[in-house]
C-alpha cells in the first residue's frame, strides 16, 4: 500500500515562482524513481523531472534551468521548485513514484496555472 500526498500548486503570473512537495507513505523501503509529471488540457502526461535511487536526474528540456527537483534525506519526499514560470507550464502536476515491480504510483494531482 503506497500513498503519495502532494502539496503546492496555485495561480501565478508569468515569471513567478511556485514550489511543489510530495511525500510517499506506506511501503517505502525501496523507491527506484520519484518525481513529477504534468498533463496540460488535451495533451498527454509528460515527465517534468525525476530522480532515481542514486540521485540521477532526468528533466524535460522545457524546464531545464528553471525547475529544480530535490529530495529529503529520507528519500521519501521530493520538492519541485519552479522559477520563471511560463504559460506553457500550466498543467495538472502529478507526483510519481516507481515501485520495485516497475509499477508507477501517482498522486491525485495539483493544478498549476500561469496566467496574467
Amino acid at each position: 500500500q503506497v500513498q503519495l500526498v502532494e502539496s503546492g500548486g496555485g495561480l501565478v503570473q508569468p515569471g513567478g515562482s511556485l514550489g511543489l512537495s510530495c511525500t510517499v507513505s506506506g511501503d517505502t523501503f525501496t523507491i527506484y524513481n520519484m518525481g513529477w509529471y504534468r498533463q496540460a488540457p488535451g495533451k498527454e502526461r509528460d515527465v517534468v523531472a525525476t530522480i532515481d535511487i542514486s540521485g540521477n536526474l532526468v528533466e524535460d528540456a522545457s524546464v531545464k534551468g528553471r525547475f529544480t527537483l530535490s529530495r529529503d534525506n529520507t528519500r521519501t519526499t521530493v520538492f519541485l521548485q519552479m522559477n520563471n514560470l511560463k504559460p506553457d507550464d500550466t498543467a495538472v502536476y502529478f507526483c510519481y513514484a516507481l515501485a520495485p515491480s516497475g509499477t508507477p504510483y501517482w498522486g491525485k494531482g495539483t493544478a498549476v496555472t500561469v496566467s496574467h
